[in-house]
């Protein structure tokens, strides 16, 4: 398996540590400011992965909580992992800041869960499909913006195919097949596109078709990152028009677990969603 470092992720593992042993030794955030020498609002940033620690910072904190040892250079290490540059970075603005620490999260995670009603999901979907999504906004952007894009979300997709893909399940809603986004020549390469993808043994599609009826996914679509270290907590996604929210709490991932759970047992099995993307794209020939 190949050694896949998201410094996202790193920076998150990191907050949580050093949010730890904060709490363990009793002291506040003033008090940890002050021995830095830096705000108390940095600390808060540090500790909820908004910003990243400097590793001097993070050597100071460490020898405030008394770690030394092979923990320490475990931490450090984290410190350090978590200032590199993702493949991400080099596209510059073409991500938004609320959108970036998806892909980093998405890069190290082991399983992603997503539920998507009226557009494919963005790591199935074609070139074609991707341009028309982005050349249908309010605001198109200039061709080179939509070439940095398409590049990023194509790139995105290469982990499905990668020696440490991670285990992608997904659920559509048909009117995310039904919608001829394009015209009708991508939507049926898009089509034979899913049916290729829901053979990789990493891959489980499922379409939730009309006749399900109502469901409790009404509301939107979502995503949910598991990651393979038990110290990287679990992450839903939740994207809106101007930005997304990052759910880690407990009760909140539960919740969508067991929504996505619900789901998928009214959505059609695989083998039955495999078949009705075939007839789709077999009419649209």
């Amino acid at each position: 398996m190949a050694n896949r470092t998201s410094p996202t992720v790193r920076r998150r593992r990191l907050a949580a540590e050093l949010r730890q042993l904060r709490q363990e030794s009793g002291k506040n955030r003033d008090e940890v400011a002050a021995f830095v020498g830096c705000a108390p609002a940095t600390i808060t940033k540090i500790e909820n992965a908004s910003s990243t620690a400097r590793p001097a910072d993070v050597a100071l904190l460490l020898e405030l909580y008394g770690i030394t040892g092979e923990r320490r250079e475990v931490l450090m290490t984290l410190a350090r992992e978590a200032r590199q540059r993702g493949w991400w970075h080099q596209y510059g603005g073409a991500i938004p800041q609320w959108f970036e620490a998806y892909v980093g999260l998405e890069e190290e995670a082991a399983e992603i869960r997503s539920f998507q009603p009226e557009t494919i999901d963005g790591r199935l979907q074609t070139e074609g499909y991707i341009r028309a999504l982005i050349q249908a906004e309010v605001s198109v952007p200039p061709e080179e913006e939509i070439e940095r894009r398409v590049a990023i979300r194509l790139r995105r997709q290469e982990r499905l195919t990668s020696p440490d893909a991670p285990e992608l399940w997904v659920v559509l809603g048909e009117a995310a097949l039904r919608r001829a986004v394009g015209g009708t020549e991508t939507m049926r390469e898009q089509l034979q596109r899913l049916s290729q993808v829901s053979r990789l043994n990493n891959v489980t599609l499922q379409v939730l078709p009309f006749h399900a009826g109502a469901h409790p996914g009404m509301h939107g679509g979502f995503h949910m990152l598991g990651f393979p270290e038990e110290a990287d907590r679990a992450v839903v996604y939740v994207e809106y028009r101007q930005g997304a929210l990052y759910l880690e709490r407990q009760p909140d991932v539960d919740a969508y677990a067991k929504l996505f759970d619900h789901l998928r047992a009214r959505a059609l099995g695989p083998d039955e969603s495999r078949a009705l993307i075939a007839r789709m794209a077999e009419e649209a020939l």
